[in-house]
């Protein structure tokens, strides 16, 4: 019988090859992250703990503006939730997979990024390997990548200077990656051609800056109106 420690050992073992992709996208942005946080003014400790704590890309930018403006709870707010909306889907999707991680589960739910939720969702684990550890590990390193990005970049920024235009594509072309790997995974691509179909009318009707959380409302109604076909054909297979 395998000790704690084995058990641990192997789930970091197993979880750290699939976390190596977005360590090179979380260190690209976190690193501009940081440096825009130093040339705002802002000393090494703000992204340090900002990305510690708070740990959404997106809405720790926004907060860079929202800490140099006016203090308007509401609107930070409502702002943060815009803008993470989508995280609540992510959460439906995940309650399954969460159930019998114990303790783990409160870092896991405060943890889970986009990045995240992608690979504890549709990585195959193994039999032998603890499923709950697997996700933890994911989680975490995901967090140390934009956390220790982030801090570099702002103790850094004021002796680097360049231009960062264009960087974020870097997490453009991660999650193309990661819809490949899942596209060769299935054996139907159903699933698939439903969010890509979704996100393409969702954007032709709502826009570039507004389109996300309809698109991800119609994927949930209707993966969750086709769950038993979409499973069915995936056992025939």
């Amino acid at each position: 019988m395998q000790t704690q420690t084995q058990t641990i050992r192997k789930a970091f073992r197993c979880a750290f090859p699939h976390t190596l992709p977005i360590f090179a996208g979380f260190w690209f942005l976190g690193l501009t992250y940081g440096i825009y946080m130093n040339v705002s003014g802002f000393p090494f400790w703000y992204p340090a703990l900002m990305s510690l704590t708070i740990f959404a890309g997106s809405a720790e930018f926004v907060t860079v503006n929202l800490l140099l403006g006016a203090f308007h709870p509401l609107q930070a707010l409502a702002l943060t939730l815009m803008i993470n909306a989508r995280h609540l889907f992510y959460g439906i999707s995940m309650l399954d997979k969460y159930k019998g991680t114990g303790w783990k589960k409160i870092y896991l739910i405060f943890g889970m990024c986009d990045e995240s939720f992608s690979i504890n969702y549709t990585a195959r684990i193994p039999e032998d390997i603890d499923r709950s550890w697997f996700m933890f590990f994911v989680t975490l390193l995901n967090h140390l990548y934009w956390f220790s990005g982030a801090t570099l970049g702002g103790i850094f920024g004021s002796l680097i200077h360049f231009n960062t235009e264009g960087l974020d594509f870097v997490m453009t072309a991660m999650f193309v990656v990661i819809f490949m790997e899942q596209w060769l995974k299935e054996k139907q691509h159903i699933s698939s051609f439903i969010g890509l179909g979704c996100s393409v009318v969702c954007l032709s009707l709502f826009g570039a800056d507004h389109f996300i959380v309809p698109s991800m409302i119609a994927i949930f109604v209707l993966l969750t109106c086709l769950r038993r076909p979409l499973e069915k054909g995936e056992t025939v297979q």
